[in-house]
């Protein structure tokens, strides 16, 4: 119950965080209704940075949501030239994170960095599907431990997002559910695979690391 209510928080937050409390206590030695309103913030900046335990699955035969979030779009595409994988038809499936979502993101499927691959870029609204090609993104190359296949992670920042943070290295192993990053103040995530069972729907909400999106 504690860890419910107290979350973990990410260590990214922890600047934040203390800016925010520190500005709280100050401004309530002048302003008592406008400290009030800070404070509200500074508990809005420590849940938006949480960085809970998830459990996920632990089978590869299917692929974990990469993000909490709500699924804005499912489509079959092309995979990102910046990957070398535009003559590749994958499944891509969006996921939105508002400024509510926890944002820590997590790999859906047990497998090896082969690739990370970071470029700037501009920040629009994430929920536009131009933001996949104009917004500062970060792509990871998974292959999968389970049948060899190719999935792609985009990390894309969103209006107000000013930081893609990457937590591993290209050559890493990984399990299913661990984390791979985060991406600081509303954004995307897009999962890219093919040859699954699309399981996910459109609108519907997932969780890191535990949702379910596509199986073998």
């Amino acid at each position: 119950m504690f860890n419910t209510i107290f979350p973990k928080i990410h260590k990214e937050g922890y600047k934040f965080l203390a800016i925010s409390i520190l500005i709280t206590f100050v401004v309530l030695f002048f302003s008592k209704s406008l400290g009030i309103i800070l404070a509200i913030v500074t508990i809005w900046v420590y849940y938006f940075f949480r960085d809970p335990e998830r459990h996920s699955i632990n089978d590869d035969a299917y692929l974990v949501s990469p993000a909490d979030g709500l699924i804005t779009d499912i489509s079959e595409r092309s995979g990102p030239e910046e990957l070398r994988l535009e003559n590749k038809t994958f499944t891509k499936v969006s996921i939105f994170m508002n400024v509510f979502n926890c944002h820590v993101n997590r790999i859906p499927i047990s497998g090896k960095i082969e690739e990370i691959y970071y470029k700037p870029g501009k920040f629009l609204n994430a929920s536009l599907d131009k933001a996949s090609e104009e917004n500062e993104r970060n792509y990871f190359k998974i292959k999968s431990l389970e049948d060899g296949e190719e999935i792609i992670i985009v990390q894309i920042a969103g209006l107000i997002a000013r930081r893609i943070v990457c937590e591993v290295e290209q050559g890493q192993d990984l399990k299913q559910g661990d984390r791979v990053g985060m991406i600081r103040f509303g954004s995307r995530v897009d999962i890219y695979f093919k040859n699954k069972k699309l399981l996910a729907k459109l609108g519907q909400n997932v969780v890191a690391g535990e949702s379910l999106i596509a199986s073998k």
